[in-house]
Order: structure tokens, then C-alpha cells, then sequence
């Protein structure tokens, strides 16, 4: 395909201080580093400003708001990436992969 959109809903009713949500899109091999500099950039949505190995993200919501992300595969090398919530402490369980091939 030549773009996929990600469009992430958080239906959820708590604050954005407790239970904020986002997408974060790296390649595997630096999602731990991303999560690891992420965890003190509360004031960038859990993201480290002009992380050069985050491909793409979203901003944090809250509870009845969404956002989304396009990404253009072409522009991505082949292999595996993987995309999770950046939040301290959601990203054990909010993640999952998505793999790009020719």
C-alpha cells in the first residue's frame, strides 16, 4: 500500500496525568531505548523531542479524544517495527508489531 493510517480512540475516563495513551512507532531493536529516554518527557508526551529512532507517533490523550498517524511504507526500511503506548507503564502491555516486506 502506498500509506496506512493508525487511528488511536482512548474511550477511557480518566485524567491524562493517570491514564494517558499514545501510539510510538520504532524498529524493534530501539523501542527499549525509546521507552527508557521517553519515561522523563512527560512535558513531549512521553516521547523525547527529535528522537531520531522514533518513526512516527501520536500526541497523549485522554478519555474521549483520538488521534492518528500516517506513515508511507515506502519511505521505511523492510523489517520489523514495533509500536506501543509510551506511558510509564503501559508499554508492557500495550504493544504489538508490524512488519514490512516488498
Amino acid at each position: 500500500c502506498k500509506e496506512f493510517t493508525i487511528t488511536l480512540k482512548h474511550t477511557g475516563t480518566q485524567p491524562k496525568a493517570s491514564m494517558g495513551h499514545n501510539i510510538v512507532i520504532g524498529k524493534t531493536e530501539d523501542m527499549d531505548g525509546i521507552f527508557k529516554e521517553g519515561v522523563g518527557a512527560a512535558d513531549t508526551d512521553y516521547v523525547k523531542s527529535d528522537d531520531a529512532r522514533v518513526v512516527a507517533h501520536t500526541k497523549l490523550i485522554v478519555g474521549g479524544e483520538e488521534s492518528s498517524l500516517t506513515l508511507d511504507p515506502a519511505k521505511l526500511a523492510d523489517g520489523e517495527y514495533k509500536f506501543a503506548c509510551t506511558f510509564p507503564g503501559h508499554g508492557a502491555l500495550m504493544n504489538g508489531k508490524v512488519t514490512l516486506f516488498d
